[in-house]
């Protein structure tokens, strides 16, 4: 059997290209795994993508499988559990903003039905294939060619900031819209596109 051609950015290891062949750019509409990938994409704000898969089964122990509704009260104690937690990333600020931005996204849920349904909204539920909006670099790299932002993801961040939502620039909720299917930057050979 061939080997699969992938996106050259996810040929590190196992781990890298189990989570590309599996996870990144399959729809998502299960608000806990929104949750979870919200939560995962705030924390690699200024890390690489493979520093928090790497932690990431860490990160489901420390943080309740992702669940809004218990991180949304989480308590000062709990924090200072957190930040005594070498398995995570270990930044107070960034374990605060998951304690609010649960607290939001529980409130988004409410208002809207579900996080999936407000989400999946601004691209009128369906995915977007990023060869078609992207500006090519001058790079002869073809996978250094990917987009960090777009204008719906600072639509989106712009949104949620003012929501109240902590550590959701445009280059979060980029990877976000990613990991969650709305938007496809495979490279067009990966066997994904």
């Amino acid at each position: 059997m061939p080997e699969l051609k992938r996106c050259g950015r996810c040929l590190k290891d196992k781990l890298y290209m189990d989570y590309h062949d599996n996870e990144w750019w399959i729809p998502v509409h299960d608000d806990r795994k929104h949750f979870e990938f919200l939560l995962l994409e705030t924390f690699q704000a200024g890390l690489s993508r493979y520093t928090i898969l790497a932690k990431r089964e860490n990160f489901r122990k420390a943080f309740d499988n992702f669940d809004p509704v218990k991180i949304s009260q989480y308590t000062e104690a709990k924090q200072q559990e957190l930040m005594q937690n070498a398995g995570i990333i270990r930044n107070r600020l960034k374990i605060a903003s998951a304690i609010t931005n649960a607290q939001i996204f529980l409130e988004i849920q409410k208002k809207h039905g579900s996080w999936d349904t407000f989400i999946w909204d601004y691209t009128d539920h369906q995915g977007i294939n990023s060869a078609m909006q992207r500006s090519w670099s001058n790079s002869s790299d073809p996978h250094r060619q990917s987009l960090s932002t777009s204008p719906l993801s600072d639509q989106i961040s712009k949104d949620l900031k003012k929501l109240g939502m902590k550590f959701v620039g445009s280059t979060v909720i980029y990877a976000h819209l990613q990991a969650t299917g709305q938007i496809n930057d495979h490279e067009d050979t990966c066997w994904r596109k």
